[in-house]
């Protein structure tokens, strides 16, 4: 950290009640958001109050700062980023609460999807549903005017919101509504200027109140001026924070709908959807959605089920919501509209209608899900957010399309293009590369091109997005004789072009191709023994200005590419209680916590904004601290960016530059001592309940004394295997497996691995536990020692693949082994046998229910009389997109299979253990304990060794392992007291 950035960290520090941070990897972080856009700030401050939000602008008007107020970041025009303060309203302004039935006061930090889940409960929802808002706040809600899909039901949030409470740019607190031009205080003041600057301009407002309805681009005088009367609420709603820095606001909400109905329309042309979304709207949709051929293409490659929905000749698809209070109706309405695009009209060619909730919210995320999954394309050219917010009146928006595609075609460029099309909303995005020396520049010509259309068309280049640093270059071209009128506007409210500059009015005004984030590698990167002799034997033409020497292998996709991937969306930040992307960040709900951050800090690294010796720091590591490995980002990210490479990367770095803590070391080695602990097993559970000893390890090793640790057992898995001459080779033929056996079942849990084998030999396959084999050493990954797990990966992958080359399959108990096996060996170690183990390994579960598939699982299953609640690990969802445990399960007579959808257990291995993150491992699984807790059930089940332990610690539950249970189920292992 420079000399300025101390001193402003010091003096915010002074004044502000929240977190200030100036470490340049924070500042990394907060560079970007969604957009194609880079802009690192001189620091962030994450305001606890109102009172902050002022000490900060105040601080900031004194020394000549500018101010950037953000949210979730997922803004797609670079809206939020700024070389000042960043002000991060996310993380402590989360407050809301109900005025009456139908008003609410919010902060400005609240999330949209979460506040209308608590809405939901009282009958109500706030009705501007834009893209993002699984993770935007109401603060950029209200900011950037957000709309959506529902904007012919709902409105815009401008048509919500009755009153703001603002900090100006001088530091004051205000409440702005609806003011007489001559009353008193700021509020007084601003309504007066504000009179007056429409006044001067009140002919070409007249022809600005005759556009679109839904221009966001620009201050919507139009709107906010009646008479004598001023609403500066709704002048500041689109502002995109140049006119103040809202903190709360009072804002209406509406019913839940009665009854809802989609139609799904299937066209061969596009011109034809666009049509058939008029006629829709006439009939009054609620929502009418346009997709092109292309994200039609998308949908069907990343869900089979929409390859089986949507027709291969579908060239776009319009999918129509209408609501209505009787079924009846609603049936009939969905009726007459795809007869009249089908026969009458002859537009469409196919439909599909429902009201039935789980097929509508189906049809739902076709729409919902496709656009984030642009991100998944994989390549140099990317479809980039930077002409996506076109509008113009419904009727026009047919011919503006085909005029399009023409522009398009002249530049050769490729595009996808999504519509709100009962509204006439565009969204463009084209395919290009950024890396591409000659890319900024087509963006450019490209951006101009399109806007100068629109224009020509009537419509505006901002209509749900706001202008941020992609359009406010255009703004004064599209406004015209009217721009001096925004520039009078902000001057009113900012005069010294503190807030948000550079966004909607004020300079600086940069093009749409300047402060692109950096896509590729600005240092030598690649494997560490080639770093090391490059010097030496490869002499290079061009000074390097640093080194990377990588930790894993990045053969598949190279590190700069995996780190590009991470557009930056913000999904992973999402609270919804269906996903479990990001356990941590549910309950630490900031910056550094979020799984694009890590991508955000590696890319740095990469392009050189960052120093490499950054990654050596201990911000760092506490950042990386802040994953635990659970995966559930890289299955859910919309983009598939493999986030927890990436943090085992940033670890490995820190820890091959500083070592392992004390703690660490001892912990990620607890298996050297495990054989002779289980030799003495009696004493080490004595030494393991004992209130001394445990004190003890607390501060030795840093194991929680709170937690619950599973007691050695007297005999080990291995031990017990080559009695019963499982470690010798099989001579007879017929299916056969090889047991990985791990650290829980070997050294505490014997009897699971005792079930598995039971288990398969009742279905006749043979059973080989490989002698000398290591546990899967998921620990020291974890913990960054990536050299001292390479040594056991490359043992174990020996001695896997042979067995493999024998024609065994890889089983394992313990999905993290599976996990491990399948993904972390892999990228620690580049090899044909590495990938030969992968594709050969599964867990249990898994591979019994394959044979229940080819019909060659025995079913002779006893009755078991009992109620069990099973939780679904988040390293069995990493590795298995089914619920084979469950389902095999569900074939044991009598048993009755409760699944506890509870998200993730918060133990994540040693993760739970430690002392340090004992209380937020419990608050991470909380839900899942109290569930337990609450369930009428015998006992609980689950593959993962750590999830049986939080949920045994924290609800008092017997929980099984699912192998167990069969194996119970086929009379082949003893009564289990909790089944009985």
């Amino acid at each position: 950290m420079d000399a300025d950035s101390t001193r402003l960290q010091a003096d915010l520090r002074g004044i502000i009640e929240g977190d200030v941070l100036c470490e340049d990897v924070h500042r990394q972080i907060y560079a970007s958001d969604a957009s194609i856009y880079q802009l690192k700030p001189a620091g962030i401050v994450r305001p606890r109050t109102i009172h902050d939000i002022a000490s900060c602008v105040q601080y900031a008007r004194e020394h000549h700062l500018s101010i950037h107020p953000r949210g979730a970041g997922s803004g797609l025009a670079g809206e939020s980023l700024g070389r000042g303060i960043v002000l991060d309203m996310s993380r402590y302004l989360r407050r809301w609460y109900r005025l009456d039935d139908r008003l609410i006061r919010v902060q400005a930090g609240v999330v949209l999807a979460q506040l209308n889940r608590e809405l939901g409960t009282h009958g109500r929802l706030y009705g501007p549903d834009p893209q993002a808002r699984s993770v935007t706040t109401m603060g950029g809600v209200l900011s950037l005017d957000a709309s959506g899909s529902h904007w012919l039901r709902y409105g815009s949030a401008r048509d919500t919101v009755q009153s703001i409470k603002v900090v100006t740019a001088t530091g004051e607190i205000a409440e702005f509504s609806s003011h007489h031009r001559e009353s008193g205080g700021v509020a007084g003041r601003l309504a007066k200027e504000v009179s007056g600057i429409a006044s001067r301009h009140a002919e070409q407002l007249g022809k600005l109140r005759d556009g679109a309805t839904h221009n966001h681009g620009g201050y919507r005088l139009d709107l906010a001026v009646a008479d004598d009367q001023v609403n500066l609420a709704k002048l500041l709603v689109g502002a995109e924070g140049t006119l103040g820095i809202i903190a709360e606001a009072t804002v209406s909400t509406e019913p839940l709908p009665t009854h809802r109905g989609v139609s799904l329309l299937f066209f061969h042309r596009l011109e034809h959807a666009a049509r058939g979304a008029l006629l829709a709207a006439s009939r009054g949709a609620v929502a009418c959605d346009l997709m092109d051929r292309r994200l039609l293409e998308i949908a069907r490659e990343t869900d089979a089920r929409f390859e089986q929905l949507i027709p291969r000749d579908a060239e776009a698809m319009l999918l129509v919501e209408f609501q209505d209070d009787q079924l009846t109706s609603l049936r009939a309405r969905l009726r007459d509209l795809n007869e009249s695009l089908c026969r009458t009209e002859k537009l469409a060619f196919g439909s599909r209608m429902t009201v039935e909730r789980r097929e509508r919210d189906f049809f739902w995320l076709i729409v919902r899900r496709v656009i984030p999954r642009l991100y998944r394309l994989r390549g140099d050219t990317r479809p980039l957010p930077i002409i996506e917010d076109i509008a113009i009146e419904p009727e026009k928006l047919p011919d503006l399309m085909v005029e399009l595609q023409n522009i398009l075609k002249e530049h050769q460029i490729t595009a996808t293009m999504f519509a709100h099309a009962g509204h006439g909303h565009l969204h463009i995005r084209p395919f290009l590369d950024l890396a591409d020396p000659g890319s900024p520049q087509v963006l450019r010509e490209l951006a101009e091109s399109i806007f100068e259309k629109v224009l020509e068309f009537g419509g505006t280049i901002s209509g749900e997005h706001g202008a941020g640093l992609s359009r406010s270059w255009f703004l004064p071209r599209q406004y015209g004789s009217l721009w001096p009128a925004m520039i009078a506007v902000k001057r009113a409210f900012d005069p010294a072009g503190l807030l948000n500059p550079g966004k909607v009015v004020g300079l600086p005004s940069q093009g749409p191709d300047e402060n692109l984030r950096s896509v590729t590698a600005a240092i030598h990167v690649g494997p560490e023994s080639i770093a090391e002799d490059d010097e030496e034997n490869d002499p290079v033409s061009e000074p390097i200005v640093a080194r990377l020497p990588v930790l894993q292998s990045w053969a598949d996709e190279p590190i700069e590419m995996a780190t590009r991937n991470c557009n930056g969306c913000g999904r992973c930040k999402t609270l919804a209680p269906s996903e479990r992307m990001c356990p941590v960040y549910r309950v630490m709900p900031i910056e550094e916590a979020s799984p694009r951050a890590k991508a955000n800090l590696l890319r740095g690294v990469l392009a050189g904004e960052l120093s490499v010796d950054a990654l050596a720091t201990d911000e760092v590591k506490q950042i990386t601290d802040l994953c635990f490995g659970c995966h559930q980002c890289r299955i859910e990210c919309p983009a598939s960016v493999d986030i927890p490479k990436i943090v085992n990367e940033l670890r490995g770095q820190y820890v091959a530059t500083n070592g392992l803590s004390v703690a660490d070391y001892m912990l990620t080695r607890i298996e050297s001592i495990a054989p002779l602990a289980s030799r003495v097993a009696t004493v080490s559970n004595w030494v393991l309940k004992s209130p001394r000893w445990r004190w003890v390890l607390e501060r030795t090793m840093g194991l929680a004394r709170g937690r619950r640790i599973a007691p050695y057992a007297k005999l080990s898995f291995m031990r017990w295997a080559a009695k019963k001459r499982l470690t010798r080779p099989l001579q007879k033929g017929g299916p056969k497996v090889a047991y990985f056996v791990d650290y829980f079942a070997n050294w505490h849990d014997p009897e699971l691995g005792q079930a598995l084998v039971e288990v398969l030999r009742h279905n006749r396959v043979g059973v080989y536990v490989p002698p000398n084999q290591y546990s899967s050493m998921m620990p020291r990954i974890a913990a960054g020692d990536l050299k001292g797990a390479m040594h056991a990966a490359t043992h174990n992958i020996r001695i896997l693949a042979e067995a493999v080359r024998q024609g065994y399959q890889i089983v394992t108990t313990e999905p993290t082994a599976a996990l491990c096996l399948i993904h972390e060996y892999p990228n620690l170690i580049d090899s044909e046998d590495a990938r030969l183990v992968a594709e050969n390994t599964y867990d249990s579960c898994r591979y019994l229910w394959d044979m229940h598939l080819r019909n060659e699982l025995s079913l002779d299953f006893r009755p078991v009389a009992a109620s069990v609640a099973y939780h679904q690990p988040c390293h069995v969802r990493a590795i298995d997109s089914g619920k084979p445990a469950q389902q095999l399960m569900d074939l044991i007579p009598g048993l009755r299979v409760q699944s506890m959808e509870k998200g993730c257990s918060g133990m994540a291995g040693l993760y739970g253990m430690k002392r340090e993150n004992f209380r937020n491992s419990v608050r991470i699984g909380w839900n899942l304990i109290s569930g337990m807790r609450k369930a009428d059930i015998q006992a609980a089940s689950t593959e993962c060794s750590a999830c049986k332990n939080q949920i045994e610690h924290g609800s008092n539950r017997t929980t099984l392992h699912p192998i167990k249970v069969l194996a119970y189920a086929y009379g082949r292992l003893p009564a289990l007291t909790a089944l009985s």
